[in-house]
């Protein structure tokens, strides 16, 4: 009795084992399965947009975007945001766009990609989310058709030698350009994005807004106290040029956030170092356009009063927050 039982048991744990092992070779296959769909889905979603994609189908690429689908959701139209315009999926979200997307999202600094919160010329800028919160994803254009002045604001600057005239490379060194006057802005304290990672023509930095919009720009809203606010501009032109050594060179209410009952200074990628051959002539200009702007809101400052002060402004209580 105790050997009918022992074979019993053998038989019992031989086929415990076999029922098993077909468990998981069906949970292989589904997920094997299951995988299979969510690509052919993504494919297939390509086919729906159209226009230059066909290098997206291919193995490689296909493989590779399906691995970030979900967080592309918002940007290609299977999100929970209703924006899509196929124009400017198809100039913004070329083959180089997607590649640094992919890289960017695979190091963390990019989890979603969800909607538009800046359209120009020169870039578009895109609401993300990432581990740390929300980003602002700016992508810059790499047509021809862009940047036609960009060479004046990079020749003359150390910090890129070797200067390639290829449209593609200048992009590229512009949006590099962009980050580190980010970075050098804000090691000085003044209120700029802050910039958090770059790859090629995509700059992820910090958002700046609220949960419900983007914060809006100086020129699209009524300043109760226009005095304070060309103060604390007066004082940014002044760090930025005594401290940081840097030029906005295009400093304008349209480059300029509200946020917080401050403002939030962006679009310092043609920033210029004071030691560039057209630094004053910069200056002069964006001095001149902060002073336009505080005589429209009834604060009288003349154009020689603004710029003694940025000159010689008493900064001594102003320090770096960080070596650089």
């Amino acid at each position: 009795m105790g050997k009918n039982r022992d074979h019993w048991d053998d038989e019992l744990t031989k086929d415990t084992r076999q029922r098993r092992n077909n468990r998981r070779r069906k949970t292989f296959d589904a997920d094997q399965s299951q995988q299979r769909d969510e690509t052919e889905k993504f494919v297939k979603s390509l086919d729906r947009r159209g226009g230059d994609l066909d290098w997206m189908k291919e193995s490689r690429y296909k493989k590779m975007f399906s691995k970030i689908e979900h967080g592309l959701a918002g940007v290609m139209g299977d999100g929970p945001f209703e924006w899509v315009d196929r124009r400017v999926f198809d100039s913004v979200f070329d083959r180089l766009a997607l590649m640094s997307l992919y890289k960017l999202m695979n190091l963390g600094h990019i989890d979603t990609l969800d909607y538009p919160i800046a359209r120009g010329k020169e870039a578009h800028v895109f609401h993300g989310t990432s581990l740390v919160g929300p980003v602002a994803v700016k992508i810059f254009h790499t047509s021809n058709a862009v940047f036609k002045n960009l060479l004046q604001y990079i020749e003359g600057d150390p910090r890129f030698g070797g200067l390639r005239r290829k449209h593609r490379d200048l992009v590229d060194i512009w949006v590099r350009k962009e980050f580190r006057n980010l970075s050098r802005l804000a090691k000085w304290g003044l209120n700029v994005p802050k910039p958090l990672a770059v790859n090629k023509n995509v700059l992820v930095m910090e958002y700046i807004g609220t949960r419900e919009s983007p914060a809006p720009r100086l020129r699209d809203i009524k300043i109760l106290n226009p005095e304070a606010v060309y103060a604390n501009l007066l004082e940014f032109l002044a760090v930025s040029w005594q401290k940081a050594k840097l030029v906005h060179a295009d400093f304008s209410p349209y480059n300029i956030l509200w946020h917080d009952d401050l403002p939030v200074v962006i679009d310092v990628g043609q920033a210029v170092i004071s030691q560039h051959p057209k630094a004053q002539e910069f200056l002069v200009r964006d001095v001149t356009r902060l002073v336009e702007w505080a005589n429209k809101n009834a604060v009288e400052i003349t154009l020689a009063e603004a710029m003694y002060e940025v000159l010689e402004m008493d900064l001594s209580h102003i320090e770096m927050l960080e070596e650089e």
